[in-house]
């Protein structure tokens, strides 16, 4: 006889929170027990897209509703995750429920957040998947090799290893003290580049460029330097005048950027020393 499927308890269901749960139902890794959403639509929702066929399956329409389980995903947002587990703990307490797992995946967020059910003897961990969740439809197609930051207890993250490599992540450990750095590396690398794209958008209108040609560049720059940064390496890939060590036209640059938008002006200069410093022209030239 085959042994039963771990459980899974979800608390919140958005795009993260859905794609892990399709991903582990579909990969046969864990068995979704009940669904907790701010409404029993959204519930169902969500339950429909994870596992259709799951007839055990079922939406929780308040948190005492919900069935003790071996794991608790609370995918809920980050200002949200600790009153999410006290709220927890305190059914847990109250019901005399057996201690479990509990997990968040929250990037900047640790695990210090579920101090209250570890104090019941849960283990407890975070696990934040390095990937753009536009949709969980698609996150679903792309999660395969996602790299996945651990953090917690050592027997949470033991247990929930092999839970995502199961669905392809690629695990990695990292400390509850690195955890912020860690994050704003992530938003480094994917959140800024929507604004700095923006602004550059921004600046060619005001010149007077045709929106056709914007857009032109919009996918042929981009797509052109990702496909250098990849190959090539980021500071390979540096072109412009901080590539050259070109003070002068950078200054002069930062000066009209300035007279159009002052804080835009303020990202250029700080980029651009950050451009030269990984050029290696990182001290300003003698002033003559």
């Amino acid at each position: 006889m085959a042994k039963p499927l771990p459980t899974l308890n979800l608390i919140g269901a958005g795009r993260v929170g859905q794609t892990l749960a399709r991903l582990w139902t579909r990969q046969g890794v864990l068995r979704v027990q009940d669904v907790l959403t701010r409404s029993p639509d959204s519930a169902q929702s969500a339950l429909d897209f994870i596992a259709p066929d799951e007839a055990l399956a079922s939406v929780a329409e308040h948190m005492v509703d919900m069935r003790p389980a071996d794991i608790w995903l609370l995918a809920v947002p980050d200002a949200q995750i600790d009153a999410c587990a006290q709220n927890l703990a305190a059914h847990a307490r109250q019901r005399g429920d057996s201690p479990a797992l509990a997990f968040h995946c929250s990037g900047a967020q640790g695990a210090e957040l579920l101090a209250p059910l570890r104090d019941l003897g849960w283990s407890v961990a975070s696990v934040h998947p390095v990937l753009s969740f536009a949709s969980a439809q698609t996150a679903v197609a792309q999660f395969a090799g996602t790299p996945c930051a651990l953090e917690g207890d050592a027997a949470a993250c033991d247990s929930l290893r092999p839970l995502f490599t199961g669905i392809g992540g690629a695990c990695f450990d990292v400390r509850s003290q690195d955890k912020v750095l860690y994050h704003a590396a992530a938003v480094l690398a994917t959140n800024f580049a929507p604004v700095l794209q923006a602004l550059a958008e921004d600046a060619w209108r005001a010149t007077g460029m045709p929106d056709a040609l914007v857009l032109r560049l919009r996918e042929r720059l981009l797509r052109n330097a990702v496909d250098n940064i990849v190959a090539l390496g980021p500071q390979q890939a540096l072109t412009g005048p901080a590539a050259r060590g070109d003070f002068a036209a950078i200054a002069r640059q930062a000066d009209v950027v300035a007279g159009w938008d002052p804080q835009a002006a303020a990202a250029y200069r700080a980029l651009s020393d950050l451009a030269l410093r990984m050029a290696g022209h990182a001290c300003e030239p003698p002033q003559t």
